[in-house]
């Protein structure tokens, strides 16, 4: 299999002196793919760099294979295009993978996309096939999660121009083989400092409007509910500490996880202190009434957890597992609390501590802060992915 995909992946070496004269004619023109903006988790993650880019050396498009959601009106109102065209086909048959794929490029051609840049989150490889068949001349993805199936992501890889990791065990655990190694660059991704950051709130009202008592202790999990995360292990955390209410922020896009959460909660008489309060529009201020920020992610890990860069921005002390991506996020005992992956004990001990010790908690706080500033802010994520595209298309963009 890997011979006859030879065709597509060779010819994606270093451009020509007539590619790099052409392409010196306009700014780069980048194509970002997502499956949509309306379940995909990452569609703030490319909005952020898309948005940021340097418009006289870059051009930004997008392609979703289906339209809807807020940050789709966002990127329009700055200018950023939307389209909706399947940038993926059936890899089965093989036999007619190459005219299927040649149909889908068809649609791509009149745009001129010098580059790609996938937010897949699966394993597809027929996309650096069409975007080859297009005209672009490189095509790089983002591995966003810790899912590792088989041959698929291999050649998948294989077919990359480059390959964005978005934390450092990724390298060793993936592409250690067939030369990928060379092809990885980790980014982790960002925050916005200036929406994300510390803030008064009346925590007064929010008390009352929840019906909490005097001494509660709030500690909050922004993720969708999905067992990757962990709620349980809170769950049973809270039937240990008495004046512990938590406060689960997401949607239920597992409806079976949701009745197990439902039932747990019910078994353990804490339907007074798990609070579900769904998508949450404002998150600074939902993180700014939180004592404690907790994300207790299972022991296959995360790629780079957004929701922990944001409570660290805002300045609230986290604690997570460690496991791959929130490892590389905080230090533990300094910016946050490290704990084992499925360890219910552990994050009770973790949680009794920072209650018990208000100025630690402060100080963690404060350093969580101080370690996005200097880190983990968009403008470093988006000069990262500025010079990774010039450097796939010719040393001559990063001067322009």
């Amino acid at each position: 299999m890997y011979e006859k995909l030879k065709r597509y992946w060779l010819p994606w070496t270093s451009p020509t002196p007539v590619d790099k004269l052409l392409i010196q004619k306009h700014p780069i023109r980048i194509l970002y793919t997502i499956p949509n903006f309306i379940t995909a988790g990452s569609g703030r993650v490319l909005a952020n760099i898309a948005e940021r880019l340097d418009r006289s050396k870059f051009h930004p498009t997008v392609c979703v294979a289906r339209k809807g959601g807020n940050i789709e009106s966002e990127l329009d109102s700055l200018g950023i295009r939307v389209i909706e065209l399947p940038f993926t086909v059936e890899a089965k048959p093989y036999m007619g993978l190459h005219q299927r794929a040649r149909r889908a490029a068809g649609s791509f051609k009149p745009y001129q996309f010098d580059l790609w840049h996938s937010f897949h989150y699966g394993d597809d490889y027929t996309e650096p096939i069409i975007a080859r068949l297009a005209g672009a001349k490189a095509w790089v993805y983002t591995k966003k999660n810790m899912m590792w199936g088989g041959r698929a992501w291999i050649v998948r890889s294989i077919l990359a121009s480059r390959i964005i990791a978005d934390n450092h065990d990724m390298p060793g655990m993936f592409f250690s083989r067939f030369g990928l190694h060379n092809k990885v660059r980790v980014i982790p991704h960002s925050v916005d400092i200036e929406h994300f950051k510390p803030m008064e709130v009346n925590k007064i009202k929010f008390h009352q409007d929840h019906n909490l008592p005097g001494g509660a202790v709030l500690v909050g999990l922004a993720a969708h509910l999905l067992p990757i995360k962990g709620h349980y292990l809170l769950v049973d955390a809270a039937a240990q500490i008495p004046d512990l209410h938590l406060f689960f922020a997401g949607r239920a896009d597992d409806e079976r996880y949701k009745a197990e959460l439902d039932d747990q909660i019910d078994k353990l008489g804490l339907q007074d202190r798990v609070h579900f309060i769904g998508f949450v529009s404002d998150m600074p201020e939902f993180l700014a009434h939180m004592d404690v920020i907790a994300l207790p992610t299972r022991k296959r890990g995360e790629g780079c957890p957004v929701a922990l860069l944001e409570a660290m921005a805002c300045g609230k002390a986290c604690i997570a597992t460690d496991v791959p991506g929130s490892r590389d996020l905080i230090e533990d005992g300094v910016s946050g609390v490290l704990v084992s992956a499925e360890d219910s004990s552990a994050l009770v001990s973790a949680i009794q501590y920072l209650r018990d010790h208000h100025d630690f908690r402060s100080k963690m706080g404060r350093n969580a802060r101080l370690r996005i500033e200097e880190a983990y802010t968009i403008d470093r994520e988006v000069s990262a992915h500025e010079r990774l595209y010039s450097s796939l298309l010719g040393a001559e963009y990063s001067q322009r």
